[in-house]
C-alpha cells in the first residue's frame, strides 16, 4: 500500500517498494525524530540528493521490542501516524513501514541485506551509525555490512561515534523526561513541542459547574506515551484552529477519581467538539496532581494555574515578537 503525505511518499510493506528505483537508505524506528535521527536524515537526503538517488527510511511497528519481549510495556514517544506527520515535513522521498513480526525478527543478517535492502529497496547507499545491529538476535554489525557491501555492491556512510554522541540524546531520554514532567528538556530534543492526538469524550462534566469547562481526551492507541500526572500549559489544535490551555493529566483524587483522564481546559473556547480529533502541545509543566480538601479548593487552583498559563503565554508571545 502506498500514499502520498505531502512529497513523502508512505509505503506498507517493503515489498510494495517500486521497482527500478535506486535508493539511498537508513533503518531505524527512529521513535520521536530527534536531533540525532534529524542528523542522521541530514546526511541520508544530502547523500541521495548529491548522487541522484531516492532516500529511504526503513522503518519497523510494532516497535520491534514489543514483539521481541513479549512482556514488554514499552510507551512511544509517536505513534506511527505521528511519526509520518512529523516526516512528511522533511524532504524524506519514501518512508517505508514494514510490519515487524516473530517471522520477521528471524530473519539473519546476510538474508536481510540480500533480500530486502538490495533485492526489494535497491539500495546503492546505506547510510548507518558505526553501531548499528541487524538480523536475528541484531547479529549483524558495522563490519558485516563493509563485507556485503562489497558482495552485492553498495556503499557505505558511516555515522562516526563523535557525531552520534555529541547530540547526547535518545529516545529514551525523551521518555525519561517526559514520565518527569520536563517539558523543557524534552522539547528541545525534539526540536519540536511533545504532542499528542486524541478524540474528545464525554466525561463527568464536573469542569462546567465550576466555571472550567473541560474537553475530556481519549487516546486510541494504547502503548503512546503521556507525561506523568500534573497540570500542564498547552497549545490544541482542532480543524486547523489553533487554542491555548492548560490541561491535567491523573485520576481526579479530589473527585474519588479512578480511573487516570486526560482533560483540557481552552481559554476563550465554548463549542461543542465530542467525537472530533484534536492535536495537544505540551508547552510547560505547572504543578503535581493535588489532592484538594474541597471542590472550592480545586477551583481556587484552577484559578491560579490560569492566571500562571497566562503569563507564560504572554512572555512567550513577547519573546517571540522582540
Amino acid at each position: 500500500m502506498l500514499s502520498n503525505i505531502l512529497n513523502l511518499q508512505v509505503i506498507h510493506n517493503y515489498h510494495n517498494f517500486p521497482e527500478n528505483i535506486n535508493t539511498v537508505v537508513t533503518i531505524g524506528t527512529f521513535d520521536g525524530v530527534h536531533v540525532g535521527h534529524r542528523k542522521i536524515l541530514d546526511q541520508l537526503i544530502s547523500e541521495s540528493k548529491k548522487k541522484g538517488l531516492k532516500s529511504v527510511l526503513l522503518t519497523f511497528f510494532p516497535h520491534p521490542r514489543m514483539v521481541i519481549q513479549a512482556n514488554n510495556s514499552i510507551k512511544l514517544i509517536n505513534t506511527i501516524e505521528e511519526r509520518i506527520e512529523i516526516l512528511s515535513k522533511t524532504d524524506l522521498d519514501y518512508l517505508v513501514i514494514h510490519p515487524f513480526d516473530k517471522e520477521f525478527s528471524n530473519l539473519g543478517a546476510f538474508d536481510f541485506v540480500r533480500d530486502v535492502l538490495v533485492n526489494q529497496l535497491n539500495v546503492k547507499e546505506l547510510v548507518v551509525g558505526y553501531d548499528h545491529r541487524f538480523g536475528k538476535n541484531r547479529e549483524g554489525d558495522f563490519e558485516q555490512l563493509k563485507e556485503y557491501s562489497h558482495t552485492f555492491d553498495f556503499n557505505i556512510k558511516e555515522i562516526k561515534a563523535q557525531d552520534i554522541n555529541n547530540t547526547a540524546v535518545s529516545s529514551t531520554k525523551i521518555r525519561t523526561a517526559l514520565q518527569s514532567g520536563d517539558i523543557k528538556t524534552a522539547s528541545e530534543f525534539l526540536t519540536t513541542p511533545f504532542f499528542i492526538h486524541g478524540i474528545v469524550v464525554k466525561g463527568q462534566q464536573l469542569g462546567n459547574t465550576i466555571g472550567f469547562p473541560t474537553a475530556n481526551i481519549e487516546i486510541p492507541q494504547v502503548y503512546k506515551l503521556t507525561p506523568k500526572n500534573g497540570a500542564y500549559i498547552v497549545r490544541a489544535t482542532h480543524k486547523e484552529n489553533i487554542y491555548y490551555g492548560m490541561l491535567n493529566i491523573g485520576n481526579r483524587p479530589t473527585v474519588s477519581g479512578k480511573n487516570k483522564t486526560i482533560e483540557a481546559h481552552l481559554f476563550d473556547f465554548n463549542t461543542d467538539i465530542y467525537g472530533d480529533e484534536i492535536k495537544i502541545e505540551f508547552l510547560q509543566f505547572l504543578r503535581d496532581e493535588q489532592n484538594f480538601k474541597s471542590v472550592d479548593g480545586l477551583k481556587e487552583q484552577l484559578e491560579k494555574d490560569k492566571k500562571d498559563s497566562l503569563d507564560y503565554l504572554q512572555t512567550i508571545t513577547s519573546s517571540n515578537a522582540s
